[in-house]
C-alpha cells in the first residue's frame, strides 16, 4: 500500500504555528548573535582604545582651546576673547623662547639627524656583529630619560665633570658648560642627541638593508668610491625615509622640555635655554596664568599640526609610489 501523497497546494502551505519567512528571520538573527559573540572581545578592546584616546588626547586639546579664550580671576572663570593671545605676543619671553626653540631644532637636526645616519651607514658596512652594534647604539634609548640627563649633568660639572677632565688631558681650559650662555644650548643638544639617536639609527639601518645590492655592485663597476656610492645610491634610495624622519625630528625637537628643565633648571643662564614648552610650564605653574599657557600651547599646536600635515602628505605620496 503506497503512502499518501500531498498535492502541490498542500505542500506549499506553511505548517501550523509558523509564519511565512520566520525560518529565514530566525537563522539571520542567530547568525547575527553568533557574530556579536565572536567579536565581542574585539569590540570591547576597540571601544576601550577609543575611549582612552578620546580622554587622554582629544579632551586635553579641546580643553586647551577653550582655556585659551578664558581667564580665571578670584576663582571666577570669564571669557577673555583674544586677550591671552595678545598678552603672549607682547611678552618678550615669548619671542626669546621661540628663538631658543628654533636654535635647539637647528642644532639638534645637525647632530641628531646626520649623526644617526652616518652611524647607520658605518654599521651597515660590517658583515659580522651587527646585532651587538645595534644593541650598543640602542642602549641609551632604554635608559630612563631622567637618569640619562642626570648622567650628563655630572659630565658637565665644571669642577669634577668628565668633559673638563678630557679637556685637561689635551691641555685645553675648562668650560662652564651649563653656566655659559654660549655653550648652554649646545650642551643640551649633545645630551638630547645621545639619548634619542638609537631609534633613528635603527630606522636608517633598516632602510639601508632594503637597498638592492646590485645597485652597489654596479656603482663599484663604474669605479665609485664609498662617498660616491652614498651620494648616488644610498641617499636617493632612502630619500623618503630621510624626509619623513626629518619632519618627525622637527616635530619632536620643537617640544623639548626634559633636557633643559633638568640640566639648566629650565631657563638657563640669562634665559638662553628657555623653550616654548618650558614657557608654557612657567605660565601655568609659576605664574598661575592658565589662559596664557593654553594660548601658547594653541599656537604651538597649530605650528606642529602644519608639520604633521606635511608628514601625512609625504607618507601618502610614498605609499602611492
Amino acid at each position: 500500500m503506497s503512502a499518501p501523497t500531498l498535492s502541490k497546494s498542500e505542500a506549499r502551505e506553511p505548517s501550523p504555528g509558523r509564519r511565512p519567512g520566520s525560518t529565514r528571520t530566525d537563522s539571520a538573527r542567530e547568525e547575527f548573535l553568533r557574530s556579536v559573540r565572536r567579536n565581542l572581545s574585539a569590540h570591547g578592546f576597540l571601544i576601550g582604545a577609543v575611549l582612552c584616546f578620546s580622554f587622554f588626547s582629544w579632551y586635553p586639546m579641546v580643553r586647551e582651546f577653550i582655556l585659551a579664550f578664558q581667564k580665571n580671576e578670584n576663582g571666577e572663570t570669564t571669557w577673555a576673547g583674544w586677550s591671552n593671545l595678545t598678552y603672549i605676543f607682547n611678552d618678550p619671553a615669548f619671542w626669546q623662547a621661540w628663538r631658543n626653540t628654533l636654535l635647539f631644532t637647528v642644532l639638534a637636526l645637525l647632530l641628531g639627524f646626520i649623526v644617526p645616519f652616518v652611524i647607520a651607514v658605518v654599521i651597515n658596512e660590517f658583515r659580522h656583529g651587527q646585532g651587538y652594534l645595534r644593541l650598543l647604539v640602542y642602549l641609551p634609548v632604554m635608559l630612563p630619560p631622567v637618569a640619562s640627563v642626570l648622567l650628563f649633568k655630572y659630565f658637565y660639572d665644571p669642577g669634577y665633570g668628565l668633559f673638563n677632565r678630557i679637556l685637561e688631558v689635551f691641555g685645553l681650559p675648562a668650560q662652564q658648560w651649563l653656566q655659559d650662555t654660549d655653550t648652554a644650548m649646545l650642551s643640551v643638544v649633545i645630551a638630547a642627541t645621545w639619548m634619542n639617536m638609537g631609534g633613528a639609527t635603527l630606522i636608517y639601518l633598516a632602510a639601508l638593508q632594503s637597498i638592492p645590492g646590485e645597485l652597489y655592485e654596479a656603482a663599484e663597476l663604474d669605479g665609485a668610491g664609498i662617498l660616491r656610492k652614498i651620494w648616488h645610491v644610498t641617499i636617493p634610495q632612502t630619500k623618503l625615509i630621510l624626509s619623513l624622519m626629518l619632519l618627525m625630528q622637527i616635530i619632536a625637537t620643537m617640544q623639548v622640555f626634559t633636557e633643559p628643565f633638568l640640566l639648566t633648571n629650565g631657563a638657563g643662564p640669562e634665559g638662553s635655554t628657555t623653550t616654548v614648552v618650558y614657557l608654557i610650564y612657567q605660565y601655568a605653574f609659576n605664574f598661575n596664568n592658565y589662559g596664557s599657557a593654553a594660548a601658547l600651547g594653541l599656537v604651538l599646536l597649530v605650528i606642529l599640526a602644519a608639520f604633521s600635515a606635511v608628514y601625512v602628505r609625504l607618507s601618502r605620496s610614498g605609499e602611492d609610489e
